[in-house]
């Protein structure tokens, strides 16, 4: 059997974990395994360019991310078309990819995962040519994503804090929203695309999504009263239930694609896998069918 031969990254800024803690943790586990190692801090730049010429020259088959959803879409972003195992030890305030394929926070378990489980493809989506390994949002959950990234704490009590804080204010945007044949004009105060049902902290936005469908899930919050607003939400958490795009008489729509363009006319904000991102009045938004081989638990 061929060697494992590692790459590891720890964001040193993400979540609230004592990193230090984790990298004796690493370091005593790739010890145990006989497991060729080095661990890196993730770049500041967000840029790993480097990372194809290093894989090759150093035979690597395995980059491990220690951080948030943000981290890991950065690193998968260049992993793209190069073969190689995608190892999380989830260490963000969301942690959305890591619950949807069953990787646990506590960094033994995720480890396990590691080397007791195979890789396994997964999509993963393009938005305005932008890489995004799990999910994006336009309006309200966008909002969130913008404000927290500016605050000097991370960690899912600010989260908490700053999605109270925009609820009160948050006003639904204008969106023409083409998919599947269809065409659905409405005010709305958010919209996901995900391809994995998780927003993050085990709150599942799109409970039908799937890493290796083939397909996006996207989810249409409508203009409704705040109260509405609150009881839908819990609803399609708790139920996951999926109303027709073609009927427009739900509070949430929720519907399966490939690919959809969204007009953005009301300059509503965007994130991607829950870090701020630029917004535009028209997202072009498609799948790349098995983007990645992540391990994961299995099913």
């Amino acid at each position: 059997m061929k060697k494992r031969n590692f790459i590891i990254f720890i964001n040193p800024i993400s979540g609230t974990q004592n990193k230090g803690a984790v990298k004796y943790l690493i370091e005593q586990r790739m010890e145990k395994e006989k497991a060729v190692f080095q661990i890196l801090d993730t770049a500041k730049s967000g840029r790993y360019n480097f990372l194809a010429e290093k894989i090759a020259a150093e035979n690597i088959t395995d980059i491990v991310i220690c951080g948030g959803d943000g981290s890991i879409n950065q690193v998968a972003c260049a992993l793209l078309n190069i073969k190689i195992n995608i190892g999380i030890i989830p260490m963000g305030s969301g942690n959305g990819l890591a619950f949807a394929a069953g990787i646990p926070k506590n960094p033994v378990k995720a480890l396990d995962i590691i080397f007791k489980n195979k890789a396994i493809a997964i999509d993963a989506f393009f938005i305005n040519k932008k890489f995004s390994c799990m999910l994006c949002g336009i309006g309200f959950d966008a909002q969130v994503a913008h404000d927290f990234a500016a605050q000097p704490g991370r960690g899912l009590s600010t989260y908490a804090r700053q999605t109270v804080k925009n609820f009160f204010k948050a006003t639904p945007y204008p969106f023409v929203i083409k998919a599947n044949g269809n065409i659905i004009r409405t005010d709305a105060f958010f919209i996901s695309i995900a391809n994995s049902n998780q927003f993050g902290n085990n709150i599942t936005i799109a409970p039908k999504a799937s890493l290796s469908d083939g397909l996006l899930d996207v989810v249409i919050v409508k203009k409704t009263s705040k109260i509405n607003f609150v009881y839908s939400i819990i609803k399609q958490i708790r139920s996951g239930k999926i109303s027709s795009a073609e009927e427009g008489t739900e509070t949430i729509q929720y519907f399966h694609t490939k690919k959809i363009a969204i007009e953005n006319t009301g300059n509503a904000p965007l994130h991607i896998d829950g870090e701020p991102a630029e917004t535009a009045s028209l997202f072009t938004i498609e799948i790349i069918e098995k983007a990645l081989c992540l391990l994961q638990k299995s099913k």
